[in-house]
């Protein structure tokens, strides 16, 4: 009677599956096959959209202040927590601009 070892046979099916998918992958690399669409936005996308986030949150909080100066807003509390709504979200994209400098720094002095 023959035995198969589930561990071996395990390990066969995903070392065959690893090499298929590399295959696949470095076909779409070159161009022989089409690229999987995604349904998930581009990184692209991701960053224009909360640039955008931190933009309008700074206009928001920019309006709430002439309000409040001219008489129009009277919740002192709004306009406060806008300001550092807009504040951390301007903070953070400064960190995350500065990281990704970093980062293209030390990518570039990498030797070949």
């Amino acid at each position: 009677m023959n035995r198969i070892d589930p561990i071996t046979s395990t390990m066969s099916l995903n070392a065959a599956d690893a090499i298929n998918r590399a295959r696949d992958m470095t076909a779409r690399a070159s161009g022989a096959m089409p690229a999987i669409p995604s349904t998930e936005p581009s990184f692209a996308d991701r960053m224009r959209q909360s640039l955008n986030a931190v933009a309008n949150a700074q206009a928001e909080a920019s309006e709430l202040r002439r309000g409040f100066e001219t008489g129009k807003e009277t919740d002192l509390t709004k306009v406060m927590v806008a300001q550092q709504v807009s504040s951390l979200g301007f903070q953070l994209t400064l960190n995350v601009r500065n990281k990704a400098l970093t980062a293209y720094k030390d990518i570039m002095n990498m030797p070949v």
